[in-house]
């Protein structure tokens, strides 16, 4: 009787194995994305400055989101968008053998993810390798596509810039890119010059540089930063009618502005108190 009751447990126990193992695995790879943007609020992040993103996630405590190695490849470059990621391995034969060929690379994967509303984010072995040129990007030029950014380099510069799309990149390179690496995989979590970027956070992208903005705060940031954008440009319309040292009211910390403070008092002259604000103390909602 009881080694009947064992062979009974122990197919059971063997076919709950497979599943509990899924489950666990699921747990431990955790989601690409990190939630949803939606297109209006796309469109507001992309009317603020990247200095004032920035501001507003380190408010929050969260580490930079600044991609310091991507640089705009010309003049006046500015994109924002949702996150497509494309990492690449280094080369080595078996990768290359394994990667899907053809069409169905992991590169091409990314390129049909994309849209006027889309970033596609490359993450490269080194700032010095090619992520790609002209015929490769001409795809991403039928696509409309939001933007380009890399920390590592592209080629082909002069064709790019013609195409019209916005591109990021460590600097320019003649070289090719597959001796030295192969695209591996579209759409998981990346590092981009080491900052981490998941498959639908926010890119904004201008002069000064590139900047994303975690998809599951980026209300909250937007709410930060477009405070503190408005404050900026009153103090500097102050500056501007009455000369002096900016001291006397920046910089200043959003959530910590006093009532009491020049500052603050500024800031109620113009109609700006705790009550609308969130730059405040007491005031702050993150």
């Amino acid at each position: 009787m009881l080694s009947a009751v064992r062979r009974a447990v122990v197919p059971a126990a063997r076919a709950f194995a497979p599943a509990q193992m899924a489950a666990t695995r699921a747990m431990a790879t955790g989601p690409a994305s990190g939630g949803e943007i939606s297109d209006e609020l796309l469109e507001k992040l992309g009317s603020l400055s990247t200095q004032a993103l920035v501001d507003g996630l380190w408010v929050m405590g969260w580490p930079s989101a600044q991609i310091d190695n991507a640089r705009p490849l010309a003049p006046d470059m500015k994109c924002v968008g949702r996150a497509v990621t494309l990492n690449f391995v280094p080369a080595r034969p078996d990768i290359a053998a394994d990667k899907p060929p053809g069409g169905n690379s992991p590169e091409y994967e990314a390129f049909e993810l994309c849209g006027p509303n889309e970033v596609l984010v490359m993450s490269s072995v080194g700032p010095h390798e090619s992520v790609g040129g002209d015929i490769k990007f001409l795809r991403l030029k039928q696509r409309d596509i939001g933007g380009l950014v890399t920390d590592g380099s592209v080629r082909d510069t002069d064709e790019i810039i013609n195409y019209g799309f916005p591109c990021f990149s460590y600097t320019t390179t003649a070289r090719q890119g597959p001796a030295a690496m192969q695209p591996w995989e579209c759409n998981g979590v990346v590092s981009v010059s080491g900052t981490v970027v998941r498959p639908g956070d926010a890119i904004v992208g201008d002069q000064d540089g590139v900047v994303v903005v975690p998809a599951k705060v980026a209300e909250t940031v937007y709410g930060i930063a477009h405070g503190r954008e408005v404050i900026e440009d009153l103090v500097k319309e102050e500056l501007t009618k009455n000369p002096g040292p900016p001291g006397k009211f920046y910089p200043f910390m959003s959530g910590k502005i006093k009532v009491d403070s020049p500052l603050g008092q500024l800031l109620a002259s113009k109609g700006i108190t705790p009550e609308n604000s969130n730059q405040f103390e007491g005031s702050a909602d993150w």
